[in-house]
């Protein structure tokens, strides 16, 4: 699995020939005007601690090329507001994809039910505001064109065929969105924001005398495909899917048991995201159900730990200008040097728990309520050569890249498949390994860490990250680690 300049008041929306301002665009062509919006947000909202009318358009669409041939083309447009009304602990919420001023004014009645006999203590001020831009606006959908996405996909599977002897299947994706959002909160207070998002996948299927074993390679991020379709670029891309494909091919059962354990830099960050990362979002640290609710300034990580959630990395994938509240982005601290110090908070479980908020308040859609999420999640680097730390692993496991897994926020107890990894003795690579996992638990893996290497960077920009049914674009990082005693799963008698 990094984290804004005000969204300019004037905008050119896709393939239309004139100039629309960022109200106009939101509500065209819709049976609701934005003085109506306002005038019945602001009843909804009163003797309320907080709230906003989320409203969202937007359009996305994927081309995957299969076997040959352009097996799918989807493309998909949404628009729809999201109503709610928070008293104490209670929300209320309702969306619609009805523009109109019926279903606004059904969904005010049902949100205005969990102000019930609630008599506002501390409501929660509007939130700050900010200059800055992460990511242009463009539309990716409209450029380039759908004949040129397609020619371009056919050259990426001819490329791969040609490669290689071995490939003898290729998957590619391309796909693109852009969604256009207005929050509109009680007096008047509006952010709006325009967020693109790009991506390419490819997969390639490797066959050596009967044995068939997969790679996998991607990128993207907020910014324009040009920057993830150029030659150079995709062509990097599919070597790499080539290369794992390739190198799985000769992979051996992994072992099972007790070993030390060095992490790649990167995507293995995801670990990191999984079996850490949750357990330091606010709503869980409140409802006392995380590993680590009530450590606040206590040491629960190895000396030199350093971790962040920074929502501010120009064009990175889980990168936003304001939240789906309003609110600016931040890099925050979570754990710095092994202590405790910070946790990620929309405004609800900020306003609970006395703290401020730190932009992390998301959604995946208007039909979807805000809730603490990651944005890009990183461990900093530390002053380790990597080359240094995989010398150092004397019997144990290099683990490069991770398919899927299984988490326990409650106590942080994780099963991870790695897609890529290696038995290492005397600090030599002896052999790719298939079908290793990782077991732990991510309290007691954060005390493991040995070494932390200065490497630390952020993944290509693939990560997916899901909650509560919901699920948002997000980065994860991590430089290289030396990780003791760790519990590998494998096949290998």
């Amino acid at each position: 699995m990094r984290h804004s300049r005000c969204i300019p008041c004037l905008y050119i929306t896709r393939r239309l020939p004139h100039i629309l301002s960022m109200t106009d665009f939101i509500f065209e062509g819709c049976d609701l005007t934005a003085e109506q919006a306002q005038t019945l947000l602001d009843e909804t909202l009163r003797g309320a601690d907080d709230g906003e009318l989320y409203i969202e358009r937007g359009a996305s669409e994927a081309l995957t090329f299969d076997d040959g041939r352009l097996k799918n083309a989807s493309f998909d447009s949404s628009r729809g507001f999201g109503l709610r009304c928070v008293a104490g602990e209670t929300t209320g919420f309702a969306q619609s994809s009805d523009m109109s001023l019926g279903a606004l004014t059904r969904a005010s009645a049902a949100a205005s039910l969990a102000k019930g006999g609630h008599e506002v203590v501390n409501s929660s001020p509007a939130p700050a505001r900010t200059n800055r831009a992460l990511y242009p606006d463009i539309d990716p959908i409209a450029d380039p064109d759908f004949s040129s996405k397609v020619e371009l996909l056919q050259e990426i599977d001819a490329y791969c065929r040609a490669a290689d002897p071995s490939v003898v299947q290729v998957s590619a994706t391309l796909s693109g969105s852009r969604r256009a959002i207005s929050i509109l909160r009680d007096g008047g207070e509006r952010y709006d924001d325009v967020r693109p998002l790009v991506r390419l996948n490819i997969s390639i299927t490797c066959e050596n005398d009967g044995r068939r074993e997969t790679g996998y390679a991607g990128h993207g991020g907020r910014a324009e495909y040009g920057e993830f379709i150029a030659p150079a670029q995709w062509k990097k891309l599919a070597n790499e899917a080539i290369r794992q494909a390739k190198v799985n091919l000769t992979a051996e059962p992994a072992p099972a048991g007790q070993f030390d354990v060095v992490l790649g830099p990167g995507w293995p960050g995801v670990l990191l995201h999984e079996a850490i990362g949750h357990g330091l979002e606010g709503d869980f640290n409140r409802k006392g159900l995380s590993a680590f609710a009530g450590k606040m300034g206590e040491r629960v990580a190895a000396p030199g730990v350093t971790i962040v959630d920074d929502g501010t990395i120009p064009g990175a994938r889980g990168s936003l200008t304001i939240d789906d509240e309003g609110t600016p982005t931040s890099c925050t601290t979570l754990i710095e040097d092994g202590i405790l110090v910070g946790y990620m908070q929309d405004r609800m479980n900020a306003r609970l728990m006395g703290k401020a908020p730190t932009g992390n308040g998301r959604r995946e859609s208007f039909a979807h309520a805000p809730l603490p999420r990651m944005t890009n999640t990183q461990m900093l680097s530390g002053h380790d050569d990597p080359d240094e730390i995989l010398a150092g692993l004397k019997d144990g496991i290099y683990a490069t890249n991770f398919g899927g897994g299984q988490v326990d926020i409650t106590n942080g107890k994780f099963v991870f498949q790695c897609t890529e990894a290696y038995r290492v003795k005397n600090g030599k690579i002896l052999h790719p390994v298939k079908g290793a996992t990782l077991i732990g638990d991510g309290p007691t893996v954060l005390t493991q860490v040995r070494k932390i290497g200065n490497d630390s960077e952020l993944d290509p920009g693939i990560g997916v990250c899901g909650k509560a049914g919901q699920g948002v674009p997000v980065g994860v990082g991590q430089p290289t680690l030396y990780i003791e005693g760790l519990t590998v799963g494998g096949s290998a008698v």
